[in-house]
C-alpha cells in the first residue's frame, strides 16, 4: 500500500517538476500537456489520473514555488528577539525569490492570468499573509506595536508587499528594484512601533 502511494506522489512530483521547468521557459500558453509527460517520461494518462487539465497543473505548479518560499523560511534561521527584525527577515526572504526569473515568471506574470485573479490572490495569501501576520501578531502581544487592528495590517502589508514583487517583476533592474523595495518596507515597518 504505501508503495503504491509512494508512486503516486513520485508521478504527481515529476509531472509538476516537468511543468514548473517548462512554464518558467516558454510560458503556460506554449507549454503543452504532451510537452509535460515526455519531460517527465510518463503518459497522458498518468496526467489525467492526477490533473483535470493544464490549469489545474499550473495551479499545482504555482503552490509547489509558494510552498518553497515557506520552506526557505523554515530553513533559515530567523532573528531571535525583536519581532520587527523577524518581519523585515521574512520580507527580505519573500523579495529575494523574485529575483529568479522563473519564479516571477509563473508567479507574477502567469499567475493571475491563468488561474484569475481571486484563485491566485487566494493562494498568494494562503502561502504569503502568515509572513507579514505571525512577526505582527508577536510585535501585539510584546505591546510593541502602534494600537491598529493586525489583521486588516496585516492584509494592507501584504498587499503593498505583492504590489512591490509585480514592481519587481517589471523592472529593467530587478536587484535594485528589490533594494530599493527593502528599504521602503522597513521604513513602513519602523514606523509601526510604539
Amino acid at each position: 500500500m504505501s508503495t503504491q502511494v509512494e508512486r503516486k506522489r513520485a508521478t504527481r512530483r515529476a509531472l509538476v517538476q516537468a511543468a514548473r521547468e517548462l512554464f518558467a521557459d516558454r510560458g503556460f500558453g506554449d507549454t503543452s500537456i504532451e510537452a509535460v509527460v515526455r519531460r517527465a517520461g510518463l503518459t497522458r494518462g498518468a496526467f489525467y489520473h492526477h490533473f483535470d487539465d493544464k490549469t489545474e497543473l499550473f495551479a499545482a505548479v504555482l503552490e509547489n514555488v509558494e510552498a518553497e518560499l515557506v520552506d526557505r523560511l523554515l530553513a533559515s534561521p530567523p532573528p531571535e528577539g525583536d519581532p520587527f527584525e523577524l518581519l523585515a527577515f521574512a520580507v527580505g526572504v519573500f523579495l529575494d525569490r523574485y529575483l529568479d526569473p522563473a519564479v516571477r515568471r509563473i508567479v507574477l506574470v502567469e499567475g493571475p492570468t491563468v488561474l484569475g485573479w481571486q484563485r491566485w490572490s487566494a493562494i498568494e495569501r494562503r502561502f504569503g499573509l502568515g509572513l507579514v501576520e505571525g512577526p505582527l501578531r508577536r510585535a501585539e502581544e510584546a505591546g510593541a506595536l502602534q494600537p491598529l487592528p493586525v489583521v486588516t495590517l496585516s492584509h494592507a502589508l501584504f498587499g503593498a508587499l505583492m504590489e512591490g514583487a509585480m514592481l519587481l517583476a517589471s523592472s529593467r533592474d530587478p536587484r535594485s528594484t528589490r533594494a530599493e523595495l527593502e528599504h521602503v518596507v522597513r521604513a513602513v515597518v519602523d514606523g509601526l512601533r510604539m
